[in-house]
Formats: C-alpha cells, structure tokens, sequence
C-alpha cells in the first residue's frame, strides 16, 4: 500500500514507537467520555507530540518537563475529583501517567513499564462498562500490547517484525485462551472479591420516581435496552404487556411524584388474581434505581440472585433491596387476570381526588360540565365519555408538543390536543380527579419487539408509557390507557414514534428495511448472549455446572478442587508438550537425527555430538549418502546455500542405504 510507504521507510525504532503509540491511543479512546476533558485534551497532546518526535527523529524532552508536567497532571486531578484516591480519580491518574510515561522511552526498561500501564489502563475500561462492543475493543488492544510486547524482545536487526510480532501474539492469546476458559467458568466468584466496583454503571437510568410533563418524551428518543424478556411460554397479547414501574400519585400542578418516596410502605394490596399463571425471564439493565419491573400483576416476588431481597408496595411496584447496578436476572410468575384494591370508598381513597389549588380552571370546568351533562353517570360511563372526546376531538400523539406552560391539563384538553402519552395521561388523570373519581399516574413499559433470532422480547427506552388507574366500587383499581384512544397503534402492535436516526441508520433503512431489521435483531441476540452467559455467569450457574457433572451438593469449595484438578492436568500436558516440542524444535536437527538412526540400524556407530561432516566420513563407499550428507552442512553453516530443508527431505527418502 503506498500510504504505508513512509512508515516502513523509517527506523526500526521509530516505527515501533509510532505503532506503540497508536496501541495506546486505541486503549485510551474508549474511555474519553468518561475523563475529565483536560485529562483527555492532554492524553491526546503527549500522544500526539511523542508521535511528532519519533517521526522526525528528534530528541525526547528533559526530565524537567516530564517533571512540570506530572505536577501539572497531580494538581489538576486533586482540582478535579478533590481526592487522588478512588475509581475516577484513579483512572484519570493512570491515563495521564501512561501518557508522559511514553516521553521518556529511551530504554527496553521504559517500554517495559509502558507496557503495564498500557495494561491496567486497558483493564479500566472494564470500570465504565462491560458491554460487548468494549471487549471486543479490549480484546484488539489486548493483541496489540502483546504484539508490542513480543517485538521487544525481537533482535534489533530484524527490519520487518511487527508481522511476525503479531503472529507470535496471536498464537500465545490462542494459547492462553483455554485456560482463560476454564478460569472464567470455575473460578470461584466469592462476593465482593468478584466483580467490578458497584458504581460502574451509575447514572444510567430510564423511567424516573417522579414525572414532569413534558420529560418522559426523551425516552422516546433513546434507543437503548431496558430489559429482556424470555417467556416460558407462548406469549401474552401484545396489548396485555404492561410493565410496572413507579406509580405516581402526588401531583402539585407541573410534577407527578408517588405516594411513599421513601419506598418505605409496604403493605396488603387486597391483590385477586384468577386464571393460568404467565411464567417468564427478566434481564434488566442497570438503572440505578431499586424498582422490579414485571408485568401487572404478580403476586408473588420475583426469584432474585443471592443477596436481594424484594417487597411489594400496596400499589404493586415491586421493589429491590438495593438499585440495580449491574445486570439483573430475575423469573417472574405474573396473572393477566387480576383485581386489587378496596372494592367500597374509604378514606383512603380521598388523596386519589386530591388537585393543587388554583391549577386547570378550565379543566375543573369541564369536569363541572359533563357531571350537569350526565347527572348520577357512574365511573364507567365518565370514563367512557373521556376516552370518546379523546378520540373524536382532534386529538394527536406526539413526540414534540411543544412546551407546556402552567396549566398542562387546560392546554391539552383546549390548546395544543396533542401530546405524549405522559401529557395525555396526566391531562386524563386530572380530568377524572376533577370528576371526583379516585386516579392516578402508571409509569412503566407497554410492549416490546420480538428478536427471532433468540426469541427474547427487546424492550427499549422509547418504550417507555405512562397511563391511568381509576377506582371503581366493586372493582377496585382498574388500567385505563387514554393514549390507546389518541393513538390505538401505540398500544396492541409495534407502532412507535421514531427518533431521528443518524445519515447510515436511516439509508440502510430507507433502501432495506429488512436488512436493517435483519442486523438489529442479529446484534441484539449477539449483546444478549453475551449479557446472559458471561455478564450474568454467577456463582449458582458454576454451582449448576457441578450438579450436571455429578456432584449432589455442590459448594464454591468443590469449584476450587474441580479447577486444581484441571490445573495439574493441564500442567501436566504442558510438561508433555513441552518435551515432545524440545525434541521437534528443530527440523534440521530431526532429520539429521534419522539419518543418525538409519545408520545405527546397520551396525554403524553415530556419535550423538557428530556432524554432518564426520557422519559421511563413517561411508566412504556410498557416494549419494555421503554428498546428501554433506549438503546438509552446506546449508546450516554455509552462507548462501542454493539447497532447501524440503529437497533434503525428499532426497532422503531416495536414498540407498548400506546394508
């Protein structure tokens, strides 16, 4: 390739350097986001500058410097996280280290070092996340160390090693590769010595414990993962797949908040439920917040791993003892048919009709005027009587309504008609509230995307709902979805508003719809075989793993006998090959070997330590034997021998041998 001309004209050691650099800034790019932008700023700087300098051949900068410079890099890290201890201070620290580490390259020592801090630097992004797409980009800076590694110790004079450097790295990574295998399977995961800090995914979060109208449409414009769902069965219909989240009770004119922030209610939810049992699987992102996402309703708390704990609130949000910060595998046992909540008014009921005062005139108003308009209507039929001015008013779902004002509830009914579902179901809510009947706010996930790759329901962010509980006697609470009547594709099929997608997105789905349904889905069933078996690879799947092997009551401490066991076995076999390796090191040597043999076979004497030279003095009769012989010293030793090691070889099954 001509535009690699100019790099494989340079010195041995400039292109090392400039190949080392390049490692490193594959190993540092990843984590940008999450560095302080003039940690980043001067990673990229230092970089840049020691690329300039082994370009040019020119002189690395004095210690002086390097000196101001990590002072520099020490003060700025204490002004930044004020500590110079913990994750991202640490993190920060270890970049800008690497970083001016690679200024004063003027020894293998100084690589050395390099190399290592390249290392650990690498081993950090693990820190932020554990997503696929980061090991397999660990997993080329990982070859890329090591080819930098092997070409260390490769002889100076050597002109071209970094290919042969690579392939010696990706044979030892194919080596070591089993035994990362067994490692990672029987390595005994003892909490909290397993694992990566708590806090690696924190301040990832979808759904929030409070709404205010007019911010759950971001969601919509997140693509991400919220959770995976795998049913034991066939599927419930795609109208029945609500998912709880938050229930959002108290309202004081702009934000929906629950009832018990503190979560600390729990309590009888006089919950019924009738019919068969769905029974399914919940992979749920991390979030940073305690709630268990299931569908309505579940009796019954989620089997959680070791160590959690769930309650149920007696508005049937399910809750964890502690957020979730990784991923969370959970099964869940839900009723399609359900009734819950006091089936006569009580006073509990009456902070369910409670509005702020002095918010919605016109709303209030409305209320006034339907209650004249059907004196004595029971809750069904105001409801019905809602959901119909909804649905013939001219009133439109909506990613962009627009900013809402004071009145939120007075500018959808009479204003804007037009909304997210949050809008219309607060404006719904507020509505009945005015009625006097008992609602309130539902926050969750309805729907999902089948992947027929793997047959787990995909749900994301922009699947995000919000919609209403209204109480009616004999019944109790009861799910009204008013953004079904806006909008019936939103709710019972996949019909979603679409964010903007980039330039390549939306031509690949513009050309192929297909194709692009064909890749996501494909991606998707990759990252989730990658969340379920190695993200989610727990201790009760090793403990799992010994029951299928045989073990009746498996403990972490026959995980430890197991993996010894294998540990000498596969030691063991190294000694073996090893042995059988040191014998076929050389070709060479093998072939003059049995050439030494064939002889000793009639009657003729081979010292072990004889060359070539004195083997063929030992025939003097046997001129093709003798000439075979003396071509193999010619070409170990002679400096341009016109032979090859395969010839010989070929020649030597010819040969004639004394009898």
């Amino acid at each position: 390739m001509r535009w690699l001309t100019p790099f494989t004209t340079l010195p041995r050691d400039s292109r090392d350097t400039l190949f080392l650099l390049a490692v490193i800034a594959w190993v540092v790019l990843p984590q940008v986001g999450n560095l302080p932008v003039w940690c980043a700023l001067t990673t990229a700087g230092v970089l840049g500058w020691r690329g300039w300098l082994a370009w040019k051949s020119r002189p690395l900068p004095s210690r002086w410097w390097l000196a101001v410079l990590l002072g520099m890099a020490l003060a700025a890290t204490l002004a930044t996280h004020k500590t110079l201890l913990g994750r991202d201070a640490g993190v920060t620290l270890i970049v800008v280290l690497l970083a001016l580490k690679t200024l004063e390259l003027r020894a293998r020592r100084d690589a050395f070092v390099v190399f290592f801090l390249g290392f650990f630097t690498m081993l950090s992004n693990f820190f932020f996340s554990q997503s696929l797409l980061t090991a397999i980009a660990m997993l080329v800076a990982l070859l890329g160390l090591l080819t930098a590694l092997v070409n260390a110790h490769m002889p100076v004079e050597n002109k071209a090693p970094l290919r042969e450097a690579a392939r010696i790295a990706g044979g030892m990574a194919l080596l070591g590769a089993p035994i990362m295998a067994v490692l990672f399977v029987l390595f005994p995961r003892m909490a909290p010595l397993w694992g990566v800090p708590s806090d690696a995914m924190a301040g990832r979060s979808g759904l929030s414990n409070q709404m205010q109208v007019g911010t759950m449409a971001s969601l919509a414009l997140d693509d991400g993962i919220a959770m995976r769902v795998k049913f034991d069965g066939p599927p419930p219909a795609q109208r029945d797949l609500y998912f709880r989240g938050p229930v959002l009770s108290l309202f004081d004119g702009r934000t929906w908040q629950p009832r018990y922030n503190d979560f600390s209610r729990t309590g009888a939810s006089d919950l019924q439920v009738s019919g068969p049992p769905l029974k399914y699987q919940v992979t749920l992102e991390p979030n940073n917040r305690p709630w268990l996402l299931a569908l309505d309703a579940t009796p019954q708390a989620p089997a959680l791993p070791d160590g959690l704990s769930a309650v149920m609130t007696p508005d049937l949000q399910w809750l964890a003892s502690r957020p979730t910060t990784d991923l969370l595998r959970y099964q869940a046992q839900s009723y399609s048919q359900f009734r819950y909540g006091p089936q006569r008014a009580n006073l509990s009921l009456q902070s369910f009709v409670e509005l702020p005062a002095g918010f919605n005139p016109r709303t209030l108003q409305l209320a006034a005027d339907m209650r004249r308009a059907q004196p004595g209507a029971d809750t069904a039929a105001l409801v019905q009587t809602v959901l119909t001015r909804l649905r013939t008013g001219g009133y439109a779902y909506t990613l962009d309504p627009g900013l809402y004002g004071r009145d939120t509830a007075d500018e959808f009914w009479f204003d804007r008609k037009e909304g997210f579902c949050e809008h219309i179901a607060s404006s719904f809510v507020i509505l009945m509230r005015a009625l006097d009947i008992p609602a309130r706010v539902v926050t969750g996930y309805q729907g999902g995307e089948l992947n027929g790759v793997d047959g787990f329901w995909v749900v994301r962010q922009s699947d995000a709902h919000a919609w209403a509980e209204v109480w009616t006697a004999g019944q109790g609470w009861t799910r009204v979805d008013p953004t079904g009547a806006v909008s019936p594709g939103r709710v019972g099929s996949f019909t979603r508003l679409q964010a903007p997608r980039g330039a390549i997105a939306n031509t690949l789905a513009t050309v192929s719809p297909d194709t692009a349904r064909r890749l996501r889905a494909a991606w998707d069933a990759v990252n989730n075989g990658w969340n379920q078996w190695v993200l989610n690879y727990s201790q009760s799947k090793q403990l799992n793993l010994l029951k299928n092997i045989g073990f009746d009551s498996p403990e972490w401490e026959d995980l430890g006998k197991v993996l010894a066991a294998l540990l000498v076995l596969a030691s063991l076999g190294g000694a073996a090959w090893a042995q059988w390796e040191r014998r076929q090191h050389d070709p060479w040597l093998r072939l003059l070997d049995q050439a030494r043999r064939k002889l000793a076979k009639v009657g003729i004497t081979v010292p072990a330590s004889a060359a070539p030279r004195q083997m063929a003095a030992l025939v003097p009769d046997q001129p093709a034997l003798r000439d075979w012989l003396l071509q193999m010293e010619s070409l170990r030793y002679a400096p341009h021998s016109p032979g090859s090691l395969a010839a010989l070889r070929r020649a030597f099954k010819r040969l004639v041998w004394p009898r």
